[in-house]
């Protein structure tokens, strides 16, 4: 074990990322190495600005009467966690992340939802409970002026499926219906799951996967002749030992520890 580390956690990442890789979640957590982006295709933030604006402040009864009685009162707010920690354990870690939808209940209570665009698929509820839980232990556990609720006795995932177009006056229609997936609510059981994330991280660095196309492609790489040549050298960090990348502060350039916040490490340049 390492010594114990405060770690910063995305409610996204506690989801594909862990469920595909957990060497890829471990380097981009704990050493600060992402898997190189692929920019979604705008359609998905268009629907998604258009849902926000549509939802803002409706009735849960006028457009999805399965969901409890209530109405829609944040859209897309920020949120950050209280430090998690446990007696037994040396290491802590906050979660910090943006959350879809929250909706005032009736009875007082709080509802976490998410949208999700593309057909129901209640295989995948575990991996995106995780989620939902990070939004609501961040909303009832929060740090310094982030958004505080509680309490969240509900979670959920609002899918809208497309089905249907048409044309009316020269305006395209795509129509699709919206379905409720509730999420049961065990808060006891994420935690006992944030600890094993914690353990992960501060263990050793897990094997590639051999399901990963990240991890193969590194694999294929390094075994092309002269397939490192030209490669820049990045040095170790001093603290941790993890890879290290240039940033730019008052007093000119330095290399910085690419786990940082988790990390402070630095060297001159």
């Amino acid at each position: 074990m390492t010594t114990g580390r405060c770690y910063k956690l995305s409610p996204s990442e506690l989801t594909f990322l862990y469920n595909s890789c957990k060497h890829c979640f471990v380097m981009k957590v704990r050493h600060g190495i992402y898997q190189p982006s692929i920019p979604l295709p705008g359609i998905f933030s268009t629907i998604a600005n258009l849902q926000k604006d549509y939802f803002a402040d409706k009735r849960t009864e006028d457009f999805l009467p399965e969901l409890p009685p209530g109405k829609v009162e944040y859209g897309e707010k920020r949120i950050k966690s209280d430090i998690i920690s446990f007696s037994d354990f040396p290491a802590t870690c906050y979660i910090q992340g943006r959350f879809d939808v929250v909706l005032s209940l009736d009875d007082g209570t709080w509802l976490v939802g998410d949208f999700k665009t593309g057909r129901s698929a209640p295989e995948k509820t575990e991996m995106y409970g995780r989620q939902l839980h990070a939004y609501a232990y961040s909303l009832e556990n929060n740090a310094g002026d982030f958004l505080s609720l509680g309490p969240v006795t509900q979670l959920g995932l609002i899918y809208y499926t497309p089905a249907d177009c048409d044309m009316d006056e020269n305006i395209f229609n795509l129509k699709g219906g919206l379905e409720w997936n509730e999420v049961p609510l065990d808060m006891e059981n994420f935690q006992g799951f944030i600890k094993d994330v914690l353990t992960l991280l501060e263990g050793p660095l897990p094997n590639p996967s051999e399901d990963c196309n990240w991890c193969n492609f590194r694999a294929l790489t390094q075994n092309v002749e002269g397939g490192s040549v030209g490669l820049p050298e990045i040095p170790k960090c001093p603290d941790c030992g993890g890879p290290m990348a240039k940033r730019n502060g008052r007093n000119g350039s330095f290399w910085g520890c690419r786990a940082y916040p988790n990390c402070f490490g630095t060297l001159d340049i």
